[in-house]
């Protein structure tokens, strides 16, 4: 099932989410329609808290970087099986040098800018059958994993720039909050919230 993509502006993106048990509620069914949303509103990523849940939850596709032929062989393969579900992450390392990419978000559509994050990370996570692993990422899978984990702790790309650049984002930031953008996947806008 495709879940509405909530916008920015909604309470639910500032918060921390909470850890979940292997008990949640239909996890596996919330996990497949979040696979669904992601890949029906053409994302890499997509965090439970973009569909109104304030949870430690996120999934990943890269498979879209996958295509850029700037990119290895190597590099494309690695992006083009790259799928993974991350329960309750715990960043342990970020580190090496930072790097520019210019990201955006489902959450924020219509609104890019560059960001700059550190190229390895080191991550303590669960899968979705509750098996903890630690991992090491680089690269364009790094940065996916630290944009989603930034959504389950309230974080968004927007806090990473610039206060010029969030000056000239703010009519952009505003049309989404009033609900005045129209991506082409279903979304639940702030201001239309109890209407």
């Amino acid at each position: 099932m495709i879940l509405p993509i909530v916008g920015y502006g909604d309470p639910v993106l500032r918060k921390k989410g909470d850890e979940i048990s292997k008990d949640y509620p239909e996890l596996k069914e919330f996990v497949a329609n979040m696979y669904e949303t992601m890949y029906n509103a053409h994302g890499v990523g997509l965090a439970a808290p973009q569909v109104g849940k304030a949870v430690r939850l996120f999934v990943i596709d890269t498979k879209p970087f996958s295509e850029d032929e700037d990119l290895s062989k190597e590099e494309q393969e690695l992006l083009g099986g790259f799928t993974k579900t991350f329960i309750n992450p715990v960043m342990l390392k970020e580190e090496g040098e930072e790097w520019g990419f210019n990201e955006g978000c489902l959450s924020i559509p219509e609104v890019r800018e560059d960001v700059y994050r550190h190229e390895k990370i080191t991550i303590e996570y669960y899968d979705e059958d509750f098996n903890k692993h630690t991992d090491v990422y680089d690269g364009l899978i790094a940065r996916v994993i630290q944009h989603e984990y930034d959504h389950v702790e309230g974080v968004l790309f927007t806090d990473k720039i610039s206060s010029l650049k969030k000056r000239l984002i703010q009519k952009k930031l505003q049309n989404i909050m009033d609900g005045k953008t129209r991506p082409d996947y279903k979304m639940k806008f702030a201001a239309k919230r109890g209407r």
